[in-house]
């Protein structure tokens, strides 16, 4: 399972930092950061999401209330 996180949508809610503790928040940026990923194309971030955190994952995703997450399992997407 792959999570995808659009920093440039994101909004500074941090709905996702409650959820899921790979995500943090950035004060000065008003942004939330996804830690351990990999910047895919410009502000869009990927990271591949634990066996065991998969369910906190799909909450954060959830959560997001301009849909700047998205999960996907073997390249279909789920949230």
């Amino acid at each position: 399972m792959e999570i995808r996180f659009d920093r440039d949508t994101c909004i500074g809610m941090f709905q996702c930092v409650a959820e899921w503790d790979a995500f943090e928040r950035d004060e000065a940026d008003g942004k939330a950061d996804l830690a351990a990923a990999e910047e895919v194309a410009p502000d869009v971030f990927e990271r591949e999401v634990p066996d065991d955190a998969e369910l906190d994952a799909k909450f954060a995703a959830r959560s997001c209330p301009v849909d700047a997450i998205e999960i996907y399992d073997d390249g279909d997407r789920v949230v």
